[in-house]
């Protein structure tokens, strides 16, 4: 096995490395973003339902679930993000 073999592997594997890094810290605050407006769409289905009753209604858009699912709902409790 030469030397350069050796270098040329190495480098592959930190290329490797630095490559997966970059794409996988990205994917992590995406699939956040997505978890949480999931659940965000839950509250805002669950608020509509208790207050259909009383005549408040939150519409249940994509908009309104992203907001909600990142800022969170105030006295809730619920904030994903902290």
């Amino acid at each position: 096995m030469d030397i350069t073999n050796v270098f040329i592997f190495l480098t592959c594997i930190i290329v490797l490395y630095l490559v997966g890094r970059f794409f996988t810290v990205p994917l992590k605050i995406i699939f956040r973003v997505i978890g949480s407006s999931i659940i965000g769409g839950c509250i805002i289905f669950i608020i509509n339902l208790i207050g259909g009753t009383f005549g408040f209604h939150i519409g249940l858009n994509v908009i309104t679930t992203v907001v909600v699912g990142i800022l969170g709902i105030p006295r809730s409790g619920f904030n994903y993000f902290t």
